[in-house]
């Protein structure tokens, strides 16, 4: 029951973070560019709560997002899937508790999803390749990404060690070294 109460409150805050990424971060981009909340969201679900939890939301996440502003459903799933699968990964062996840690998998998790989007975007759609131009893009929303991390952190780390408790109860290891 509780593990259903967290995965709806995602849900919900998926929601209200498409609203922000829609109407409020397109008022305070840098250079045109926004920040990606969806694979900060993906990479703290994965993080806390497992790859058992964080590739099927990555996916569902995904699969909204194609179907709300992509011109083909499927690449952001696919994607946010691959973040989900990757934070799991990471997880088992880096420190949540380090808040460099966390701000370097977000530039990582950041970095694959801009550069897995845009290589399948050229195989499905052939869009242009503009190298330079997303190299710019790519930095920005790195560095963009990793402020935001920076300034949640601490919201996020409450919340992630809740949802890691509701979902893994005692499988967990002591955050006491």
């Amino acid at each position: 029951m509780k593990n259903t109460v967290i995965i709806i409150a995602t849900i919900f805050i998926f929601l209200i973070l498409y609203f922000l990424q829609v109407n409020f971060f397109n008022w305070f981009t840098i250079a045109g560019v926004s920040p990606n909340l969806f694979v900060i969201l993906v990479l703290f679900l994965g993080l806390f709560a497992g790859k058992r939890v964080g590739v099927p939301m990555g996916i569902f996440f995904g699969i909204l997002l194609d179907f709300f502003a992509s011109k083909k459903i499927g690449i952001s799933a696919i994607v946010l899937g691959t973040i989900g699968i990757i934070a799991g990964i990471l997880d088992k062996n880096f420190s949540k508790d380090s808040k460099i840690t966390i701000i370097l998998m977000t530039i990582l998790s950041t970095s694959i999803y801009e550069i897995g989007v845009y290589i399948l975007n050229y195989i499905i759609i052939s869009t242009n390749i503009e190298i330079l131009l997303f190299i710019r893009i790519l930095l920005i929303e790195v560095i963009y990404n990793a402020i935001l991390t920076i300034i949640l952190y601490p919201i996020l780390q409450k919340l992630g060690y809740y949802i890691e408790e509701a979902f893994r109860g005692k499988q967990i290891l002591t955050r006491y070294y």
